[in-house]
């Protein structure tokens, strides 16, 4: 598969959050970035001469973009520092240390100590974060002080320590910032409820602490501290803003492949996530051409093997959208909610916007067979003899049966042809009547059309169901064309599209490129109708007023609406008013007219 040009690349990236990956001829890493709009970014690496040589000479040799969309710009930053320490790019030095996000530790010991820091050591106890900033950490943790006394000294606080009474309380104690477990004077239970709270806290739980958070602010209020009070206010504030938990970087998922899929009638895409030691360090992104009526079950299992294989995979669980046939020693997982979840749904977007740009691409650099799939697909799935080069699609339109028009409009290869619309006022039917005037259209229609020896549409659709469609067929049939050309009759919904004859309705998928075309030819027909109804009516409301009032000519009437804008605005004028534009004369005459009349 030959990569597509830079130009064409950057054309059809995301404008979301997420990391860019720069590559060279030979497909080695070059570069990894974060951004908060990944084309805008990446566009601007492109667009001028930079200040640095390596800057210059790094652009030069970039050949393939790739990208992992990510929900925030927070998270882009996180997955950055990642991909950075992992695959060690030749022109990334910022990150290239082993210092890592900072994390809040609930410290598994007796009286549990809780600490920052930037070191994961796996001895049971837990670790909240990573924050892409210490004064985050800063913040929650002088909180979580002024809420809760705890100790903050390094001794090991067991049962047989503190009877021997071996540590004696320090400074802390005495300022009150800690209740003395040291030499027992706070129960471990009592100490252990705090812990509990601030789990809540630290998992974005606040709803049993922010009582506890308004009585400490109410407090310092009343005894009229109100500096500290804001300041605690504030602090509460930061708190209900911060995001707990990152999908980028969770130490509860670890050493897990994650596997979507996206498909449409032609192609699957398929998305890998790896995760190791709770980070994503890994992205790609499969295509898939079908063959036959592959199910996406199918395709995701092959893609999983092929995968596995391609990038030498030894994880022991894999996260999947539904269940797959995998084997017995591999664990698949279906996660309907939680942290598995939500790394699902990032893989099922990046396969998304991956189908989007293939898509996009395909449009760019070769528009004529990017209009062939959809023929071929509207073919198939309309079951038609033909491809739909030429459909045309008639509408209706009157109100209350008033001004009765239609309107034809035209796609050609799946695009409006807007010099081939054209408006019919319905001249053989009187009052409100859809099936009689939908009959005379179609056979005014392609009586011209065979008169000039024109060449008629492949398929031709009916705003309307069973009603409207056998009108219509009635005409075809009276001008010799059925079998001909198709004719299918679309149901006010839009998913039900019905067939000469058949009593069942077709049901398309709501995703599908026929529908969208199908859905984009009847609201076409329809603003096209509607439009021509309305200047109708304006017209047939300014011609009666216009005939009605003796003496009042054309020129004067239109001159009347264009300062008032409508007859209506006119009829409620004053006769100053009409004088100031026409003349008292003039004025006299429409003024009386209305006094006299209910037009």
């Amino acid at each position: 598969m030959t990569t597509p040009s830079l130009e064409l690349q950057i054309q059809t990236l995301p404008d979301s959050p997420g990391v860019y990956q720069y590559y060279d001829k030979e497909e080695k890493i070059l570069y990894v970035g974060k951004a908060k709009n990944l084309k805008k970014r990446v566009s601007s690496y492109f667009n001028k001469i930079h200040d640095t040589a390596k800057t210059n000479v790094l652009v030069k040799k970039i050949v393939t973009i790739k990208h992992i969309v990510v929900p925030t710009e927070s998270d882009a930053l996180l997955l950055e520092n990642n991909l950075i320490k992992t695959l060690q790019p030749r022109y990334n030095v910022l990150l290239r240390d082993d210092k890592s996000y900072p994390w809040i530790c609930i410290k598994k010991e007796p009286f549990s100590r809780i600490f920052p820091t930037r070191k994961m050591v796996k001895d049971g106890s837990e670790y909240f974060g990573p924050y892409t900033s210490f004064k985050t950490v800063s913040t929650i943790l002088d909180l979580i002080k002024e809420l809760y006394p705890l100790r903050t000294c390094n001794f090991d606080l067991s049962a047989t320590n503190i009877e021997n009474h071996k540590f004696k309380v320090c400074l802390e104690y005495h300022i009150g910032n800690c209740k003395g477990p040291c030499e027992g004077y706070e129960s471990l239970e009592n100490y252990q409820n705090q812990v509990d709270a601030i789990r809540e806290i630290l998992k974005g739980n606040f709803k049993e602490s922010m009582k506890d958070f308004k009585k400490l602010m109410n407090d310092l209020a009343s005894k009229m501290h109100f500096e500290e009070a804001q300041k605690v206010k504030e602090k509460i504030e930061t708190l209900e803003k911060y995001q707990s938990r990152s999908t980028i970087v969770n130490p509860k998922i670890t050493n897990i492949d994650v596997f979507s899929i996206v498909s449409d009638e032609s192609a699957a895409y398929v998305n890998f996530l790896q995760i190791a030691h709770g980070s994503i360090i890994r992205s790609h992104t499969l295509e898939i051409k079908k063959k036959l009526d592959e199910s996406d079950e199918e395709l995701l299992e092959l893609a999983i093997i092929e995968l596995r294989e391609r990038f030498q995979l030894v994880s022991k669980e894999v996260i999947v959208p539904f269940e797959v046939a995998l084997g017995s020693t591999i664990k698949v997982t279906v996660p309907q909610l939680g942290d598995k979840k939500q790394i699902l749904e990032l893989s099922i977007r990046n396969a998304k916007f991956y189908r989007i740009e293939q898509l996009k691409q395909l449009q760019i650099v070769d528009p004529d067979r990017h209009t062939n799939r959809i023929m071929a697909q509207m073919q198939k799935d309309l079951r038609l003899q033909v491809e739909p080069r030429h459909i045309e699609c008639f509408d209706n339109s009157n109100i209350q049966g008033t001004n009765p028009v239609a309107a034809c409009v035209v796609f050609k290869d799946g695009k409006p042809s807007k010099k081939d619309y054209r408006h019919f006022n319905i001249k053989t039917v009187e009052g409100p009547n859809d099936f009689a005037s939908m009959e005379e259209v179609v056979y005014r229609r392609y009586k011209r059309m065979l008169d000039e020896q024109q060449p008629l549409p492949q398929l031709i659709i009916i705003d309307g169901g069973k009603g409207q469609l056998s009108s219509a067929l009635k005409s075809i049939d009276e001008l010799g064309l059925r079998g001909k050309i198709a004719i299918i009759g679309i149901a006010k919904r839009l998913e039900e599209l019905f067939y000469p004859g058949d009593s069942v309705p077709l049901y398309l998928d709501k995703k599908s490129e026929t529908l969208k075309v199908i859905q984009q030819l009847r609201n076409e027909a329809h603003r096209f109708g509607i439009t021509f109804h309305r200047d109708k009516r304006s017209k047939a409301a300014l011609n009666s007023s216009i005939e009605a009032i003796p003496g009042i000519g054309e020129k004067t009437m239109l001159v009347l609406l264009q300062h008032f804008k409508s007859v209506k605005r006119l009829k409620l004028a004053s006769e100053k008013e009409i004088s100031d534009i026409v003349g008292a004369s003039k004025a006299k005459k429409i003024t009386d007219f209305y006094k006299t009349t209910n037009l």
